[in-house]
Parts: structure tokens; sequence; C-alpha cells
């Protein structure tokens, strides 16, 4: 048996800045919790990969660095992950 050590997932984000993009992404309420946005958005697979990103400096709202994956993300507001930037829309 062989001992690997884990790998993470945030590098994985690490994309040339020719490929930025800036998207929109839907939400059916007034908020969205930040973990959550992750996991829609696709930048994050699960809880635990979002969390990792937000640990490792990778996310941002509004320009200001975020560690909270329970901070509260409204309509308007832009999540910057990496080099790629979600724009929080609403359906109202």
């Amino acid at each position: 048996m062989t001992d690997s050590a884990p790998t993470s997932r945030v590098g994985a984000l690490s994309r040339p800045r020719d490929d930025y993009r800036m998207r929109d992404i839907e939400i059916k309420d007034d908020m969205i919790r930040l973990g959550q946005l992750l996991k829609l958005a696709g930048v994050a697979e699960d809880g635990a990969h979002a969390k990792e990103l937000l640990d490792a400096d990778e996310v941002a709202v509004n320009g200001e660095p975020e560690i909270r994956r329970g901070r509260q993300v409204h309509p308007g507001d832009i999540v910057t992950v990496g080099p790629d930037e979600i724009r929080v829309t609403s359906r109202r």
C-alpha cells in the first residue's frame, strides 16, 4: 500500500489572463451563500472545495478578499475567483 499526498484542486483555477471570463449566475431569491454560489457556478465541486478556494485567497466579493463560505451574496455583487468573475443576477 502506498501513501499518496492529498491533491489540492485550487491550482486548477490558475489560467492565463487571456482566458478570463465574466458570466452571470441567476438566483431565484434575494441572496445566496458564497459557498452555494461557487458550487452553482461550477467553480467548486463541493463545499470542501469551496472552502479550499477561500482559504487559498482565490475569492473576492466586490473587490474585497473573502474567506467566509457563508457570506451572503446579493444580486449585483461581483464574485472574483482567480481570473474569472461571476455577476449575481436575479429573476425578479
